[in-house]
């Protein structure tokens, strides 16, 4: 008797089907992330069919409704596909297996059946998601079973255990069957890790879900308070204690990524991280100007927090990815490395904590030295928070060299021509050197597929069409919008009072030069990145913090207050 030949079955169970039940059943379980924020359940589908997607908003339409005519709303979908900046082949999946010669069969099933469809698992590909419902950004429970599936499931999409996305589900079935994965599907294939643990899968589930809802009131609300506290502070002591008050919030806003990286680890209850956020934050500043004075404290708090991401990038991003300030996995972006708010936060840390660094620890510092400071400093950062093995964020790769360069023409005194070759070449190099090293490590990560695979100049066309148009649409956002008209008055008084600003970080080469260097790299960013707005307000906001403090300090003698 002739052996079967292999097939794989998708099947759309119940959407009130459970990670637990999946276990249960014999799958290997996990969540998958159905789409890049909430979509309708057909694009889910779709986005699984053909193993790439994009945003809604860089389809020139929305998705057609399903009226009955499926011909024509097929051919509405592919049209919509083809005005996407990417390679969107919708049933691109189901047309790779019938030139393979490999059955394939979607379908639908009750929950009861899960058992007898996993119980064939030794010899087909069997994977069952539930099914979504209406539009939705919440994740898809999702159950593999088949040879080599025994734990929880990941992917390198993702490198989170338990958690894959929309489209790793083309490459996962492709590669099982060794038919090769066409270069417009960006997914990776599907695998399974450890043990099957669906508890640990929910609790991560649990702690993604309240990500987003909770940056308002333990990060928003907390700095409202410092601020408040701030101004009564200075009101009532008729100013006197105005500059110590501005170094203590300006230290506890340096550390609350540092705190909020801790929350991540304990993850408490919202009231108790607001707590932690709201008391710890300024304790350790007080701590800090207790040890250390004047740039010095700046430095070490600078340090602390970025040394703090660094160490955890390094790790693999357990922490960083459930910090409030983490890629925003909820989104269905990015799981890893860096997002966009670290990105603009930590540019400022470190291009003007090197140089406050620089200022309280090495005052007496030739103009040379100071500039190999900047560019070490940045280079380091550049390669932990860029390559693909660690932060794995592309725009890291362009910030981080932008801002330590422009420091360092700035603290060297170069000509203007060989300070623009400089920040013009910088990013280009850090780009080829990290590219170089994500395809010697197999990093596989966001540059490498995104630029290095790249079909040719077309698609890298794409690639930057998608970053430009995104960006873009980062500035209508609502609550970024609201906040566009205070950096923007805060940019023409800085202008106006440039001289003044000069003043306060007379005989301070150093501490001027990080934030030129700040500047630009905020600047780069906002041009360079999907989340221009983002960056920019964010990177607005920590300026101001090292700016304040340089207000602060200007009270005294160059170098008095490092004493």
């Amino acid at each position: 008797m002739a052996a079967k030949p292999p097939r794989v079955v998708l099947a759309w169970v119940p959407s009130q089907t459970t990670v637990q039940r999946l276990a249960a059943a014999g799958f290997s379980p996990g969540v998958m992330s159905a789409g890049l924020g909430a979509v309708p359940a057909e694009q889910t589908y779709l986005d699984v069919g053909q193993g790439n997607r994009v945003f809604d908003s860089l389809y020139d339409r929305p998705l057609p409704e399903l009226d009955g005519d499926r011909l024509r709303w097929w051919r509405e979908v592919v049209e919509r596909a083809e005005s996407a900046p990417a390679e969107i082949v919708p049933g691109l999946l189901r047309a790779t297996l019938r030139e393979a010669g490999v059955a394939s069969q979607f379908m639908e099933v009750r929950a009861g059946s899960l058992r007898r469809l996993s119980a064939e698992g030794h010899r087909d590909l069997l994977i069952a998601v539930a099914r979504p419902s209406g539009n939705s950004d919440e994740p898809l429970p999702i159950g593999v079973a088949g040879a080599g599936f025994h734990g929880n499931l990941t992917s390198d999409s993702t490198r989170t255990d338990g958690y894959v996305l929309s489209t790793d589900v083309a490459p996962t079935i492709l590669r099982h069957f060794g038919i090769p994965v066409p270069s417009e599907m960006s997914g990776q294939p599907i695998r399974s890790e450890g043990s099957v643990d669906p508890a640990a899968i929910d609790s991560l589930v649990a702690r993604m879900d309240v990500i987003s809802s909770r940056r308002g009131p333990v990060i928003g609300l907390n700095v409202v308070v410092w601020l408040a506290a701030l101004l009564i502070v200075s009101l009532l002591s008729r100013g006197r204690l105005a500059r110590p008050g501005v170094r203590i919030v300006g230290l506890t806003i340096v550390y609350l990524p540092l705190v909020l990286l801790l929350g991540a680890a304990l993850e408490p209850g919202e009231t108790a991280e607001r707590l932690l956020v709201l008391l710890l934050s300024p304790l350790l500043a007080a701590a800090t100007l207790t040890a250390w004075r004047g740039y010095r404290a700046l430095a070490v708090a600078s340090a602390l927090s970025v040394l703090a991401y660094a160490v955890d990038a390094i790790a693999g991003s357990p922490l960083t990815s459930l910090s409030l300030l983490g890629p925003n996995p909820g989104l269905g972006v990015r799981f890893y490395g860096i997002g966009n708010e670290l990105e603009a936060l930590l540019a400022v840390l470190v291009v003007a904590g090197t140089g406050a660094a620089l200022t309280g620890f090495a005052k007496s510092a030739s103009a040379r030295v100071a500039a190999i400071g900047f560019v070490a400093v940045g280079l380091a950062a550049a390669f932990v928070f860029a390559a693909g093995r660690f932060g794995a964020d592309v725009g890291a790769a362009i910030v981080f060299p932008v801002g330590a360069v422009v420091a360092a023409v700035a603290v060297a005194g170069r000509g203007r021509r060989i300070g623009i070759l400089a920040v013009v070449a910088a990013p280009f190099a850090v780009l080829a050197l990290l590219a170089l090293i994500d395809l010697v490590s197999g990093a596989n990560a966001h540059l490498t597929r995104s630029v290095l695979d790249a079909g040719g100049l077309g698609d890298l066309a794409d690639v930057a069409q998608r970053r430009l148009q995104l960006s873009a649409h980062s500035f209508g956002r609502p609550v970024l919008l609201a906040f566009l008209p205070v950096v923007v008055a805060i940019a023409i008084v800085a202008y106006v009072k440039r001289d003044r600003l000069r003043a306060w970080l007379e005989g301070r080469p150093a501490m001027r030069a990080g934030l030129l260097g700040a500047l630009a790299a905020t600047a780069i960013g906002t041009l360079a990145n999907d989340s221009g707005a983002l960056l920019l307000e964010i990177g607005t906001a920590y300026l101001l913090v090292f700016t304040g403090f340089a207000w602060a300090e200007s009270s005294q003698t160059p170098g008095k207050a490092e004493e």
